[in-house]
Formats: C-alpha cells, sequence, structure tokens
C-alpha cells in the first residue's frame, strides 16, 4: 500500500513563496506519475502540475510560470515550488500518485495567500 503525505503548507503573503513537498512509502514511486492538484470550498478538485516518471512536466494554465513540480526519485518525494503566489492560490493541496494501475491520494495540505 503507497502512503503519500504531504508538508509545507502554511499562511503566506500576497507575492510569497512556499513549497510542498510529498513523501511516498514504496518503493515503486520512481514508476509513478506524479500530480498536484488544490480544491476550495464548492470547486471541483483541479489539476496543478503533473510530472511523469522520465521528467515531463505540465500545468495549468493559472499557474504556469509561477509553479514549478519536480521529483526526486531517491527520496521518493515530488515538491511543488510555488512563487508569486495570489489570493486566488488559496486552496487544499493534494498530492497524486499513479504507479502503474493504482492511484492514490495525500491527505491534503492547506495553503492560504492574504494579507
Amino acid at each position: 500500500q503507497v502512503q503519500l503525505v504531504e508538508s509545507g503548507g502554511g499562511l503566506v503573503q500576497p507575492g510569497g513563496s512556499l513549497r510542498l513537498s510529498c513523501a511516498t512509502s514504496g518503493s515503486t514511486f520512481g514508476a509513478g506519475a506524479m500530480s498536484w492538484y488544490r480544491q476550495v470550498p464548492g470547486k471541483q478538485r483541479e489539476l496543478v502540475a503533473r510530472i511523469t516518471s522520465g521528467g515531463e512536466t505540465n500545468y495549468a494554465d493559472s499557474v504556469k510560470g509561477r509553479f514549478t513540480i519536480s521529483r526526486d526519485n531517491a527520496k521518493n518525494t515530488v515538491y511543488l515550488q510555488m512563487n508569486s503566489l495570489k489570493p486566488e492560490d488559496t486552496a487544499v493541496y493534494y498530492c497524486f500518485a499513479h504507479i502503474w494501475t493504482a492511484t492514490y491520494w495525500g491527505q491534503g495540505t492547506q495553503v492560504t495567500v492574504s494579507s
């Protein structure tokens, strides 16, 4: 069973930065595509960024140029570096793993952008 544990959320002022981490248990991390999603109350969960096992990335238009997803296969960890944060980035951020035919979600971490 794969477990995902997010960390790094918190309160930040507009224009600030945060780095989210998602630590993954299990030895199959390197074979999986990893993603970050976010959700605000009353809205659907939306894809923020994705990175494949080969390192290819894609981003939501709303975060392009501000967020960077990366992975460290040696540490079984995926990161989301978030710069130039805006109030509309406020949400619960979830880590998602697609490893072989199985999918897994983390418990979420709150990011609040406010002055």
